[in-house]
């Protein structure tokens, strides 16, 4: 059975002995008062790795994004977001349900892209009949699809232009970025920083395909965390 793969999810993964040795022995402290000092280390890795000030561990992807999405959005906002986005599909209708934040789904291109003409057509005119356009929401990877980065860029400089946010539902984020570094002859770090510094925010998972049992970082402004 050792030979044995799973390809079911990559959220199969296991951690290994060298891994549970770590958890073990990790330093422990009371994080309401912010003094857990290896949550803490954690989030100050991801976020300095990512680009950006401040970083939130939480236990899933799912409440990463609903945090980004609430915290982006008030009740009577909305956001745009792919027909087949995981954070609209597969996430319980969390941003409506909890938050009163209204999805504007739009149908993903086979690529995974959100076709920029349409999105600038979902965005509300100021007029008190329609909720307040606040958030684009775009995943990548998409389907096991990278999102061009010229994409990316042409995307969130829109979004920026029409006075909006940017989330990035980056679940597979360092994935992403080895495919681009491969392509770009770079290294997945610098790749991961470049398509998060397109983005207000960022979610990423730690359980696809690392080894950890569960958890999620949600990263951004001080400010926004």
């Amino acid at each position: 059975m050792a030979d044995e793969v799973d390809l079911r999810s990559d959220t199969v993964t296991k951690p290994t002995e060298a891994m549970k040795a770590a958890m073990f022995s990790a330093p422990l402290g009371d994080d309401v008062f912010g003094d857990d000092p290896t949550v803490i280390a954690l989030q100050d890795k991801i976020a300095a790795m990512l680009g950006f000030e401040a970083a939130l561990f939480v236990p899933t992807g799912t409440q990463s994004n609903l945090c980004a999405i609430m915290s982006h959005c008030q009740r009577g906002d909305e956001y745009i977001v792919g027909q087949n986005a995981h954070c609209y599909r597969w996430e319980g209708g969390g941003a409506a349900v909890l938050g009163s934040v209204q999805p504007q789904p739009i149908n993903n291109q086979p690529d995974g892209t959100l076709a920029l003409e349409e999105i600038e057509a979902a965005i509300k005119p100021d007029d008190a009949h329609f909720a307040r356009t606040r958030l684009l929401a775009l995943e990548n990877t998409w389907g096991g699809k990278v999102l061009p980065f010229d994409y990316i860029e042409k995307a969130t400089a829109l979004a920026k232009s029409k006075g909006l946010s940017t989330h990035l539902d980056g679940a597979r984020l360092f994935n992403a970025a080895v495919a681009q570094a491969e392509l770009l002859h770079s290294d997945p770090r610098t790749e991961a920083r470049r398509i998060a510094q397109c983005f207000d925010s960022v979610s990423v998972c730690f359980s696809k395909g690392l080894g950890a049992p569960a958890g999620s970082a949600l990263c951004g402004s001080r400010e926004l965390i």
